[in-house]
């Protein structure tokens, strides 16, 4: 810890917010109580849950084709 300007260690009791540990966020959890969150918290979770609906329709999308691309390939033998 560096001295503060009065050369006396700082407190760990009076440190600075962005030095102390963020709490961790829960991941979001289907079905669970959503009274506790913020309007600014359900939108992050909402913006999280699309990009991840994305994802696993690429994911979808992806072993479909693979899927197409085998059939095709087992029919011409």
């Amino acid at each position: 810890m560096p001295i503060a300007r009065s050369g006396k260690w700082p407190s760990k009791r009076g440190a600075i917010f962005d030095d102390e540990p963020r709490k961790k966020q829960r991941p979001h959890e289907i079905g669970q109580d959503l009274s506790l969150l913020s309007v600014d918290e359900l939108a992050e979770r909402i913006a999280l849950l699309r990009d991840e609906i994305a994802r696993l329709e690429a994911e979808r999308t992806a072993k479909g084709a693979t899927k197409s691309a085998a059939e095709s390939l087992f029919r011409r033998g």
